[in-house]
């Protein structure tokens, strides 16, 4: 019997599941359109293994997205991820974020493309068939209208996730399916977290760090002079 508490923060969805060999037993997240993580993610931790019945010394491991995705959400998530670690002397699962948003539909033909929005016009996508096979490496790109050109004369591509809005307007061609209302949930970490689980495929605490796949651009305040 092993407990495993998943942590999806990459995006505005602050997401925390509990999973009991591989099944889904509890969920909590939160979408308000902004990144409300700091206030609520450690409320969801304690709060899904309340309602349980369990204590964080229940848990055999802990599992986070490790992006890419938004930075600030990434080293919240990825943080308390490590702290939990640490104090209960438990291993650490990492999982891609868009491989975790992969698994949010499943489709008989085609390709999925979940993809997250990365600002301006870009996005982080990937791509995977149905049986959720990786079959392009996750990448930043900027999307124009011949993009994904290939795969959409052959069949039905899924664009998913938050990026997929700002391809509506771009990519007009028939085979194209948008389905811009999923983000990344810890809801689909459970079964592929205890994969990871079973095979001993952990991370080093010590030195794990979230994958940005770009580096991190600050801004400077306006001040009036």
């Amino acid at each position: 019997m092993s407990y495993l508490l998943n942590i999806e923060t990459a995006t505005k969805n602050c997401s925390v599941s509990l999973s009991k060999s591989g099944q889904l037993l509890a969920l909590k997240e939160v979408n308000t359109g902004g990144f409300s993580h700091a206030e609520q993610l450690h409320v969801f931790l304690a709060e899904i293994l309340q309602e349980s019945q369990l204590t964080f010394k229940d848990l055999s491991a802990v599992a986070v997205g490790k992006g890419p995705g938004s930075y600030t959400g990434l080293r919240i998530g990825v943080s308390a991820a490590k702290g939990l670690c640490y104090a209960l002397e438990i291993p650490m699962i990492a999982l891609e974020t868009l491989t975790i948003l992969a698994h949010a539909i499943s489709i008989s033909e085609g390709v999925l493309v979940p993809m997250l929005d990365a600002r301006r016009s870009e996005v982080y996508s990937a791509v995977f068939d149905p049986s959720y096979q990786q079959i392009r490496a996750t990448e930043a790109q900027i999307i124009e209208p011949h993009s994904f050109g290939e795969a959409l004369d052959k069949g039905p591509v899924y664009f998913l996730g938050d990026g997929a809005e700002k391809c509506k307007e771009i990519i007009r061609h028939p085979n194209a399916i948008f389905r811009d209302d999923f983000f990344p949930s810890a809801r689909e970490m459970s079964a592929l977290a205890y994969e990871k689980y079973m095979r001993q495929e952990f991370e080093d605490v010590a030195y794990f760090e979230p994958f940005y796949l770009k580096d991190f651009v600050g801004t400077k305040s306006k001040k009036r002079s």
